[in-house]
């Protein structure tokens, strides 16, 4: 695994931590979560799993 795809992974790890805390706080608000201070959350973390599928999809040669 290359150590750019594990730093990737670990941040999504961290976030979704992150989450877990949030939404078992009771303190969960689905409008916070779609156009709130989570919505970057969001993005963010979309942004990290395409990363990590465009390297994962190299690794194994899918993409020719």
């Amino acid at each position: 695994m290359s150590d750019r795809k594990q730093e990737l992974i670990n941040e999504m790890l961290e976030m979704q931590r992150k989450f877990i805390a949030y939404e078992h706080s009771g303190e969960f608000n689905a409008e916070e979560y779609y156009v709130g201070e989570w919505k970057e959350y969001r993005e963010r973390y979309t942004e990290l799993a395409a990363e990590v599928r465009e390297i994962a999809s190299k690794e194994a040669n899918f993409w020719k």
